[in-house]
C-alpha cells in the first residue's frame, strides 16, 4: 500500500495519480472526507486524518510500503511561526515513529541540508535529521524553488511592466514544477533504495534568472516585462503589506538573502541530481489559461 498525503495540494494529487495509473493501491489522506470522493471514484482507499492529530495520521500510515508525506505550509498570517513549526514538526515525526513506514519519501528542499539562515526551509532540516537517525529507509526530495510560485507575481508583473522580486536579477537558480515534484515522487515510491536515505535533488530542464522569468513572462504573453530587485528590506516590507505575518515576510527575506549569497544551493556530495521536463514556458501559459 502506497499512502500520500497532501493530495489537495499540486504535488500530492499529481503524486497519487500517477501511482493510480500504474495499478498499485493507493491510499491517500485528507483532512475532510469529502474531498476524498474522488480519489475514491477512481479506486484509492481514503484515511481521514490530520498531522495536528499524530493518532489520526498513525493510522494512515500504518502498513505502507511507501509514504509520501510533507510538511503543511504555514497560514500566511501565521504569529509564532517557529513554535507553531516546531510543534507541527514533533506531530509529524511522532505518527512516523509509531507507523514506522517501509520508506518515507519526504518532500524537503534545497539547501534543507543547513540548519538556518535559510528562511521557512530551515524547519525541513530537523525532520531530515529526524528521518536520518532512524533507521528506516528514507528518501529527502529536495526541490528547487517551485515555478507555480511565480503565479502570485505574474498579474502585478504584466499589468505594471515589471517582475519586483528579492533575487539577484542575472543569478541563476533552478526552478522546477511541481507536477514534476509529484511524479518524481511517485517514482521514487515505486522504486526505492536498498536501505538508509538518498537525497535527490531535483530541479526543472535549466536553471533560470529573475531577468530570464521576466523575458519568458514577455514571450507567453506579448507584453514587455523587466526584472527588477527589491532589496531585501523592502522585499520583507511589501510581504508584511500584502498581509504576511512578520514572522514569514522575515523569513523569506532571509531565503532571499541565502538564495542570493549561494547559501540555498544544492549540496552535491552523494545526492542524485534529477531534471524534471516540465519548462517554465509551460507553468506560465497554463497560469495565463485560467
Amino acid at each position: 500500500m502506497y499512502v500520500v498525503t497532501g493530495v489537495t495540494g499540486h504535488t500530492g494529487s499529481v503524486a497519487a495519480e500517477t501511482l493510480l495509473n500504474a495499478k498499485v493501491p493507493v491510499r491517500v489522506v485528507v483532512r475532510d472526507e469529502a474531498k476524498g470522493a474522488q480519489w475514491k471514484a477512481r479506486g484509492a482507499e481514503v484515511a481521514v486524518a490530520s498531522f495536528e492529530d499524530p493518532a489520526s495520521m498513525t493510522r494512515a500510515l500504518a502498513g505502507a510500503t511507501g509514504a509520501y508525506v510533507l510538511l503543511p505550509p504555514p497560514a500566511w498570517n501565521q504569529a509564532g511561526l517557529a513554535q507553531n513549526r516546531a510543534a507541527l514538526t514533533e506531530k509529524l515525526l511522532e505518527a512516523l515513529r509509531n507507523a514506522a513506514p517501509a520508506h518515507t519519501v519526504f518532500l524537503s528542499s534545497v539547501g534543507a541540508q543547513h540548519a538556518d539562515k535559510t528562511g521557512p526551509i530551515k524547519t525541513l532540516h530537523p525532520i531530515e535529521n529526524a528521518l536520518r537517525a532512524s533507521g528506516h529507509r528514507a528518501t529527502f526530495l529536495r526541490a528547487a524553488f517551485f515555478m507555480e510560485n511565480w503565479g502570485g507575481s505574474l498579474a502585478g508583473a504584466l499589468e505594471s511592466g515589471s517582475l519586483y522580486y528579492g533575487l539577484v536579477a542575472n543569478k541563476k537558480i533552478p526552478q522546477v514544477a511541481t507536477r514534476d515534484i509529484g511524479t518524481t515522487a511517485a517514482k521514487a515510491l515505486l522504486e526505492p533504495h536498498a536501505s538508509g536515505v538518498r537525497v535527490i535533488e531535483l530541479g526543472g530542464p535549466e536553471e533560470l534568472s529573475l531577468e530570464d522569468t521576466a523575458a519568458i513572462m514577455s514571450k507567453v504573453s506579448g507584453k514587455p516585462v523587466k526584472a527588477v530587485t527589491v532589496p531585501t528590506e523592502a522585499f520583507v516590507a511589501t510581504l508584511e503589506g500584502m498581509g504576511a505575518s512578520k514572522d514569514l515576510a522575515g523569513w523569506y527575506g532571509e531565503m532571499m538573502t541565502g538564495i542570493n549569497a549561494d547559501l540555498v544551493a544544492w549540496e552535491g556530495k552523494g545526492a542524485q541530481h534529477v531534471r524534471g521536463s516540465t519548462t517554465l514556458e509551460t507553468v506560465l501559459r497554463a497560469m495565463l489559461a485560467k
